[in-house]
């Protein structure tokens, strides 16, 4: 794990938000028990400075997910999918100066971004201008990494416990989580969430074949 990943939480969750108490933090580094399960993944921008990261939790079966230990009320009608098929999209996180674009991932880019994770880094280049305009590099860049790990690690669900406006702004991209839960104060006013990675593929693939083709490397 690295370093940066981590001083970058700090930056966010505890001085930026006030979500954690910076004091915990002696060496201002946001780290906790589930980053030992976790697989993380990081956005770099053309001069090597971290700009975004998030981790996919994925526990053994005896143990919890982050959302588990928050999330209470959850619908009474989910069906939730087997434990060992399931990980959890947490931590994401986003320098200050880069925010925006995951608020509106379709707003205007002009930057290249480089992404890493456990699966390789995978360098992605936005060569053509259209494509520079229309593609969420960040957001888009960090689940196609978290996707293609977990089609090699034989995960079909993510849970994620996220902002009502980062669900709608994942739409916009085909990508629809379903709320399973009640909102709630984690870290400020979160609702659980679930998707099943066969229902991605075929909504993707019916709006965006050159955009699942990307997402599986094919393209």
């Amino acid at each position: 794990m690295q370093p940066e990943i981590f001083a970058l939480r700090y930056e966010v969750y505890c001085l930026e938000c006030g979500y954690l108490d910076p004091k915990a933090y002696q060496d201002g580094l946001e780290s906790d028990e589930y980053d030992t399960r976790a697989a993380h993944f990081t956005a770099h921008n053309r001069n090597n400075e971290l700009v975004g990261s998030l981790r996919l939790v994925h526990p053994p079966g005896s143990l919890t997910f982050p959302f588990e230990s928050h999330c209470y009320e959850l619908f009474e009608d989910v069906i939730l999918p087997p434990r060992e098929k399931a990980a959890e999209v947490s931590r994401l996180v986003v320098r200050k100066s880069y925010r925006g674009r995951i608020v509106d991932p379709l707003a205007d880019i002009a930057e290249e971004f480089s992404i890493g994770g456990p699966v390789g880094p995978a360098h992605e280049h936005a060569d053509d201008c259209e494509r520079r305009r229309n593609s969420p590099e960040i957001l888009l860049g960090l689940y196609r990494g978290i996707y293609q790990y977990s089609v090699n690690a034989g995960i079909r669900y993510w849970y994620a416990a996220m902002e009502k406006s980062l669900a709608r702004a994942l739409a916009r991209l085909h990508v629809h989580f379903t709320p399973i839960g009640a909102e709630t104060d984690y870290y400020g006013p979160v609702t659980p969430y679930l998707i099943d990675l066969r229902d991605l593929e075929c909504s993707v693939g019916a709006t965006s074949p050159n955009l699942l083709a990307w997402f599986r490397g094919q393209a």
